[in-house]
């Protein structure tokens, strides 16, 4: 018997994904394919959920928190991959690999600072602190949607995300239930926690 075919919800955000990673940065290179970079998640909303940096193609490290579960924030229910509508991505063509290191850090702390600003609940997603930094000025951002417009409507409908979102927050629960975490774990369930009661109560508000 033949394998059945993955869902079609699978199969769009893997095909969104790969679609995003190979965006022309503008010169005829695909940003994913750049060494070094750093990269910001957002919501339906154009909410700032999660920011990391990479030292291995950010079409590596990207592809592997949205396709799979071999990260941390996947595995942890910390980060849901089909709450992510856009990814933004400033890649550093030009950087050597004996600076890599400490321009990162000083890249990935200024796109965190600048996502605090940009969030309405001052609060990011992510289960690890981001180590404080000098600040620095960022190379040109791509920011792409994941899924073409017409495959969004479904997925961005209020309803089928406050049932991911209370199954994330039901399963990082459970994972705090069982093992000993980190205050970070900790802190992004209360954010988990905000999110689905500001989503919940503009639904409500939206009949009312």
């Amino acid at each position: 018997m033949m394998p059945r075919k993955e869902p079609e919800e699978v199969k769009a955000l893997y095909d969104g994904v790969t679609a995003a990673l190979n965006t022309n940065y503008g010169d005829g290179r695909k940003v994913g394919d750049c060494k070094y970079g750093v990269y910001l998640f957002y919501d339906y909303d154009g909410e700032p959920i999660y920011v990391g940096q990479t030292t291995e193609r950010l079409r590596v490290r990207i592809r592997r928190h949205l396709t799979n579960q071999r990260t941390d924030a996947v595995a942890m229910s910390v980060l849901d991959p089909f709450e992510v509508a856009e990814i933004e991505m400033w890649p550093f063509w030009d950087l050597k690999a004996v600076a890599a290191s400490e321009t990162l850090n000083q890249a990935e702390y200024t796109v965190y600072q600048n996502a605090l600003k940009d969030s309405i609940f001052s609060v990011i997603l992510n289960e690890k602190d981001i180590k404080p930094a000098d600040d620095i000025v960022l190379p040109k951002s791509v920011r792409v949607s994941v899924l073409p417009a017409e495959l969004r409507k479904s997925r961005e409908h209020p309803d089928i995300r406050l049932a991911r979102r209370a199954r994330t927050i039901a399963n990082l629960a459970r994972v705090i239930s069982e093992r000993k975490v980190t205050p970070g774990i900790r802190r992004t369930l209360w954010a988990q926690a905000r999110r689905l009661e500001h989503l919940a109560k503009t639904r409500l508000e939206e009949f009312e």
